[in-house]
This record gives structure tokens, C-alpha cells and sequence, in this order.
């Protein structure tokens, strides 16, 4: 297996609830870091949501290895962004027994 080309800078953010100041709470992303990354597009579709066409194109993404529980890592429901463009991460996983790389699969929509 080959060395994965890690030539994309992505910033890894986490879901965050804070305070509407009304008694509920709004979710902010909080950026963790950034990570350098390969990205693979697959086949993508359109759908509608609310009525809206979106794209929708799931992607794998090679990053570095870090262990369970590092903040590094990244894990379901997280996303990695790059710039406006927003990658919604589904699962993660090793991609060689010594895990020096994690494979992401992600999603991207977009409203058309």
C-alpha cells in the first residue's frame, strides 16, 4: 500500500452547545486543529431537502494516524472544513494494521 498524498489543509471542528440565553441551546463549531489530508471524491447524487435540490458527494479522506481519545483524531459527527467547503465526517477508521493513516468517509452537500 502506498503513502497517501497529504496535500490538503483541513481544519478538524466539533459540535458545541452553548447557550441561547432564553433557556435552550444553539450549536456552534469549535475548531480543534488542522490536519493535512487526501481527498478522494466518489459518485455523488442530487436529492431535495426542505424542498431544496442539494448535491450531495461522499468523499474518503486520508489523514494522519493519533490515538483514540487525542483531539487530533477525528470521530463521527465532527467535520473537517477547507474554507466554505464542508466535509461531515460519517466514520472513521484505521487504514493499515499500524494505523499510521485514518480513513474518513464524509459527505459534502451543496444547494444547487
Amino acid at each position: 500500500m502506498s503513502a497517501p498524498r497529504l496535500n490538503r489543509r483541513l481544519t478538524l471542528e466539533t459540535p458545541q452547545r452553548v447557550s441561547d440565553g432564553a433557556g435552550g441551546f444553539e450549536e456552534v463549531w469549535v475548531p480543534l486543529g488542522v490536519l493535512w489530508a487526501e481527498l478522494t471524491a466518489r459518485a455523488g447524487r442530487e436529492s431535495q431537502n426542505a424542498g431544496v435540490p442539494v448535491s450531495m458527494v461522499p468523499y474518503t479522506i486520508v489523514v494522519r494516524g493519533a490515538p483514540h481519545g487525542h483531539p487530533e483524531r477525528p470521530v463521527a459527527r465532527q467535520r473537517l472544513r477547507d474554507g466554505a467547503r464542508v466535509f461531515h465526517i460519517r466514520s472513521v477508521a484505521e487504514r493499515d494494521p499500524e494505523a499510521r493513516y485514518l480513513v474518513c468517509a464524509a459527505d459534502e452537500e451543496v444547494a444547487v
